[in-house]
């Protein structure tokens, strides 16, 4: 591919301000609309199409983007029988060459669907009801990741309106990504041939170690998820009349638990969950590991009480930067995100319940196959039950890792620079605890594009959970900086 001069560069500064303006003057607005939509992913809301929030969120994202009227700019909403819907839009390249056979295209990716709300909001926020204080956007799926579209979108007019010669650009937005993009895969098929030979993904749905430099994540955690149910009785009996003899639900439930999990230290036992850190991504690690310290335990709202005058914090697992950063993105972990079962506190009566049962998270490293996992887990929780109670394992899904292919010379040069332009600091790598479908599906079907997965979830931004914010001062240095890398992305050869 050819080099590109200096005068083919996006102008960083005048970027970057107009871009803010754009944030200030029409993206923060809309995203204050999004947010007030409840449109939440189709696993948690089975009634979506009834509701017809996505379709509202997709409307509205179409509507704005067609608005723009970016030059050359071609979009669609696409739909297939009973799945959710995907925005697909096409810019063609105006490169040299953009024609040639060996011309890539960059693809942009987000989503619109969102997490529940979940409880424990500020009693002056909502998850339905944006925000705007202090540069952050409080409420549900602005930072994860409604902002994505609005952003793409601004980083291509930004390129258009300096005249800077860009490759061919497509963008697909999904609506089912918090349930496991389990609609993406048929859509990827269907616009395969309109995605092209795609050199450089952009997706905008991940986190950031600060708040100080750009972030490139440099793998992503899998994930298996299912419920486990324990039955020991046909309906509740009186606990005075039936404890000791009938056993508890429950403690049925820590034994079958405790096959999975060694819970004084939460390690997993079974050793194919685990795999070995590859010797780049560790000295990554101990690198972005220097730069956060202590801050990569220090940002979660750990709980606390008053203890003798003194406050005392509940403390995580390990208060070593470089441990605290493997855990959470290379090892696997348990989580119980649900639980079913149990009265409510005001309910809880004398009485010993039939049946307990939890919704399990299990977060896997990148390189474990989350469906042979899956497998393996249900026949260790199902097989030989205490006192043969009934114990099911019903999975809800599965979802292997990511872990990054090689950085090229051109996309580390480019994503430094871009990170020194509009963050006055180097490009930082980090391992993302969370779990992007896509990736792994890109990655195998554009074995040799780059990848730059990055996003906007920096400390205290708190995604799924109560006082979700987007850092709008991060996301439009963000914008800026998407823009450059596109920028700099090398022409096709041409004869």
């Amino acid at each position: 591919m050819n080099a590109r001069t200096p005068t083919d560069l996006l102008q960083p500064a005048d970027a970057l301000a107009h871009i803010s303006r754009q944030w200030d003057d029409d993206i923060v607005r809309q995203l204050t609309d999004y947010i007030a939509i409840p449109a939440k992913s189709p696993g948690f809301a089975p009634d979506w199409q009834q509701l017809g929030f996505i379709d509202t969120v997709v409307r509205n994202a179409a509507d704005w983007v067609s608005a723009q009227k970016v030059q050359g700019l071609k979009l669609e909403v696409v739909r297939l029988p009973g799945r959710t819907p995907v925005l697909f839009f096409e810019v063609e390249g105006t490169q040299p060459g953009a024609n040639a056979a060996s011309a890539k295209t960059v693809l942009m990716y987000g989503h619109l669907d969102k997490q529940p709300e979940f409880d424990g909001w500020r009693s002056d926020l909502g998850p339905w009801t944006p925000k705007y204080e202090d540069g952050k956007l409080y409420g549900r799926g602005g930072a994860d990741d409604g902002y994505a579209v609005y952003a793409s979108i601004a980083a291509v007019q930004e390129l258009k309106r300096q005249n800077v010669p860009h490759p061919r650009i497509v963008g697909l937005i999904e609506t089912c990504e918090e349930s496991g993009s389990g609609d993406l895969l048929p859509y990827v098929d269907l616009l395969k041939t309109r995605l092209g030979d795609v050199g450089l993904v952009i997706c905008l749905d991940s986190g950031a170690g600060n708040y100080d430099q750009l972030w490139l994540t440099t793998s992503l955690r899998g994930m298996a998820s299912g419920t486990l149910k324990v039955e020991i009785l046909t309906e509740g009996v009186h606990s005075g009349d039936s404890s000791g003899l009938v056993p508890s639900s429950f403690r049925i439930m820590r034994m079958v638990l405790d096959r999975l999990e060694d819970s004084p230290t939460g390690r997993l036992l079974p050793q194919s969950f685990h795999c070995e850190v590859p010797a780049d991504r560790m000295q990554q690690a101990r690198a972005t590991a220097d730069i956060l310290g202590d801050e990569l335990y220090k940002r979660f709202p750990w709980a606390h009480y008053d203890c003798g005058g003194a406050t005392t914090f509940a403390l995580p697992t390990t208060t070593d930067p470089l441990q605290a950063l493997l855990k959470r993105t290379w090892e696997p972990t348990l989580s119980v995100t649900g639980a079913e079962g149990f009265p409510a506190m005001k309910d809880a009566g004398n009485v010993l319940r039939p049946y307990s049962a939890f919704k399990l998270s299990l977060r896997l490293p990148p390189l474990v196959d989350a469906a042979a996992s899956l497998q393996e887990l249900k026949a260790l929780l199902e097989d030989n039950a205490p006192y043969q109670a009934k114990v099911t394992f019903q999975p809800e899904g599965a979802a292997s890792g990511w872990n990054a292919p090689g950085i090229d010379p051109w996309f580390e040069n480019a994503l430094n620079a871009a990170s020194q332009a509009h963050y006055g600091a180097p490009c930082g790598y980090i391992g993302q605890g969370g779990t992007i479908p896509l990736m792994n599906m890109l990655s195998k079907g554009f074995p040799t594009a780059q990848m730059m997965v990055c996003g906007v979830l920096g400390p205290k931004s708190n995604a799924h959970g109560p006082n979700e914010f987007l850092h709008v001062p991060y996301a439009k240095k963000l914008t800026s900086a998407v823009a450059q890398v596109i920028a700099s992305m090398p022409a096709p050869v041409t004869a």
